[in-house]
């Protein structure tokens, strides 16, 4: 995708983004009544459990990737002309992610609520919503899909409105990862919410500015140590090799969502264990590789797009 500048001439920016999206959710709205969400999320299976997937709590420092799906960006056109999200997520599983982000935003990302069961069906990874969320209802909405856990991105929605979405979230026996960029979001986030939220919430740090779209792997760095629990923080974008990890894994941060560096490549399995390998010890004991559904031994992957808003 190019993003089709006859169909949409403005620029794509985050504004322009969560306009479209409040449309969506309100047309969803009319087709999908909230009691109908409810009775749906009454009838599936539980949540899996997000939270403990990707948390180190025995603090070996082993990382974790959170593995992304996505088939387009704004800025990258289309990244995979065969976008099968259950064959991607079943390449993940076996070469050692801890657990799957899945895009469901259609319009600008080609993705697709469908694709969580899709993924779930094939795999025993919890799976996280990656949208943007501007309304309790596509909470209820990511739930009845069959998702384990969403995004809350703290640019997009103020404090009440975020505190009262976790709180849905965690009812709904779910995990939050809790998005923020900048130290100011950071430090609104502390005073007004707080963190850690032990078992149900992660902290998500954006090195992608959304409204420049520039990546900066410092941006982690720099927030990481205003959190005082470090093994709840979530780094995102911008990251690509092996080195970007282990900086990653100097500074505290355990966890590293990563996206178009690894959907884009011709077996994003094979790219995501090449990652996880060149974490591991040079010594011949390291070829022994841990069961995937532990989520942990080093487990870090590769890389996050550096060009989208995800």
């Amino acid at each position: 995708m190019t993003d089709a500048p006859t169909d949409n001439p403005e620029p794509i920016t985050l504004e322009t983004i969560i306009a479209r999206k409040r449309v969506e959710v309100a047309k969803a709205q009319e087709m999908t009544p909230m009691k109908t969400l409810e009775a749906r999320v009454a009838q599936i299976d539980p949540p899996r459990n997000f939270f403990a997937a990707v948390v180190d709590e025995q603090g070996r420092s082993e990382m974790r990737i959170i593995a992304e799906i996505k088939r387009k960006s704004p800025s990258a056109g289309i990244i995979r002309d065969d976008f099968d999200p259950a064959r991607i997520a079943t390449q993940y599983e076996k070469a050692g992610a801890a657990a799957i982000s899945c895009l469901t935003d259609e319009q600008h990302f080609g993705g697709h609520l469908g694709y969580i069961k899709q993924i779930k069906d094939a795999v025993r990874l919890p799976v996280l919503r990656k949208d943007f969320i501007v309304d309790e209802y596509q909470i209820w909405e990511a739930r009845a899909a069959g998702a384990d856990a969403v995004l809350l991105i703290a640019e997009v929605i103020n404090e009440a409105e975020l505190l009262d979405m976790m709180i849905l979230v965690q009812r709904l026996g779910m995990t939050s990862l809790v998005e923020a960029h900048d130290t100011e979001k950071l430090l609104k986030i502390r005073r007004h919410i707080g963190f850690p939220h032990a078992g149900y919430s992660l902290l998500g740090i954006n090195n992608r500015d959304l409204r420049t779209m520039k990546t900066d792997l410092s941006h982690s760095f720099r927030l990481a140590d205003m959190v005082e629990n470090q093994r709840v923080l979530v780094s995102e974008s911008g990251i690509k090799t092996v080195d970007d990890l282990k900086r990653l894994r100097a500074h505290g941060i355990n966890i590293a969502l990563i996206g178009e560096s690894l959907v884009s490549q011709p077996d994003p399995g094979a790219a995501l264990k090449e990652l996880l390998d060149g974490l591991r010890p040079a010594h011949p004991d390291a070829s022994a590789r841990p069961n995937p559904k532990s989520g942990s031994d080093d487990d870090s992957t590769d890389s996050e797009d550096q060009r989208d808003p995800h």
